[in-house]
């Protein structure tokens, strides 16, 4: 077997036992921490290599914005601001998958195995803050990135060193057991600090994981000091915010759409739009076939990727898509008094959802 060296202290034999039976329990810690990460960069470059074709639909951008909705902390900027700038978002895709392609290997070779588990908690914290609101059935974003992070904090402490080619490296060189950087990055051998100090860092880890983990959770689902809720942005239900409504002259109105909540499985389709006046009166309305026959250039659309567009029943929109769109008035209606008696833009979606906006008076 392919034991790892171990530690020389006055308990010898007990110490190397115990070190031994530890790097081997982790094995599969280590082993599946890997393959997870090494198997998102795998089938981006070798099983799949759409996801970085930007020209296919499997692209990951598409993937990209639709984390936008909820992700935390800025990183809804940083996606927007991504997608807005095609070279710098190619290059964090491939750098990306590059890195979780290495750190994945470089886990399940046990190569420099307590750097490459802290290379993967980052992973998952940045997961965590853009995709772990997400889940259709449950926040499945989320289990897997709390997941990841509890297991890259126990390889960063433990090492998990059995069959690992750290192992090889400290028998080719054993002077390497004197560096202490070596110690800290590799999983050979312990961390080159005192019982007390193992303790301090254990426990400061635990508590990182613990708050973040917890606290990403409660903010998702509630369920730990109150309530179980579905989320500040539901991943199951669709939702549309609607802002910049413009009445026009001519009895059309123009207007900004974004859906921001819901599953990113499936996009959503609006079926019907109203212009209402102030006592609830329909005063021009679109329905799904008005809506269905839009013209390309009258939805502009925010980003290249998810996108608002006339489908065969209506507009359809998917996860992130943010759009303008000019609804010209319907026959019939044309010079209706819609552009000055209207205060109200109304949007039905397919299951029966209704979304409003107060119409500003402004006809530029």
């Amino acid at each position: 077997m392919n034991s790892p060296a171990a530690p020389r202290s006055a308990p010898g034999d007990a110490a190397a036992h115990g070190w031994r039976s530890a790097a081997i329990a982790l094995l599969p810690v280590r082993v599946i921490q890997g393959f997870i990460y090494w198997g998102g960069g795998s089938r981006r470059f070798i099983y799949a290599p759409d996801k970085l074709d930007p020209h296919a639909p499997t692209w990951m951008a598409n993937k990209f914005q639709s984390a936008m909705p909820g992700a935390l902390l800025g990183t809804d900027h940083l996606i927007a601001y991504l997608l807005h700038h095609f070279v710098l978002l190619y290059a964090a895709m491939i750098l990306f998958s590059a890195a979780e392609l290495l750190a994945g290997a470089a886990l399940m070779a046990g190569l420099l195995t307590r750097l490459s588990a802290a290379v993967s908690m980052g992973f998952s914290v940045v997961l965590m803050l853009m995709f772990g609101w997400q889940g259709a059935t449950c926040i499945d974003e989320w289990t897997m990135a709390a997941c990841n992070l509890a297991m890259g904090a126990t390889l960063v402490l433990a090492g998990g060193g059995a069959y690992a080619a750290d192992n090889a490296l400290l028998r080719r060189m054993p002077q390497l057991a004197q560096r202490s950087w070596f110690r800290w990055c590799a999983g050979s051998l312990p961390v080159p600090l005192s019982g007390a100090g193992v303790r301090r860092l254990g426990l400061a880890l635990l508590a990182g994981v613990v708050a973040f983990d917890v606290g990403t959770y409660s903010y998702y689902r509630g369920s730990v000091v109150t309530a179980f809720h579905s989320g500040p942005v539901s991943p199951t239900r669709h939702h549309f915010t609607l802002t910049d409504a413009v009445p026009l002259p001519d009895g059309g109105v123009r207007f900004h759409l974004y859906l921001d909540a819901g599953t990113a499985e499936a996009p959503a389709h609006v079926m019907q739009a109203a212009l209402l006046a102030a006592d609830g009166t329909v005063l021009a309305d679109w329905d799904n076939a008005a809506l269905a026959a839009l013209p390309a250039r009258a939805i502009r659309n925010d980003f290249a990727y998810n996108r608002v567009k006339a489908g065969p029943y209506g507009l359809v929109a998917t996860m992130g898509a943010m759009a303008t769109v000019t609804l010209r008035p319907p026959v019939g209606h044309e010079g209706s008094p819609a552009h000055t008696q209207a205060t109200t833009l109304r949007l039905t979606d397919v299951n029966g959802g209704i979304f409003t906006a107060t119409l500003t008076q402004n006809h530029t």
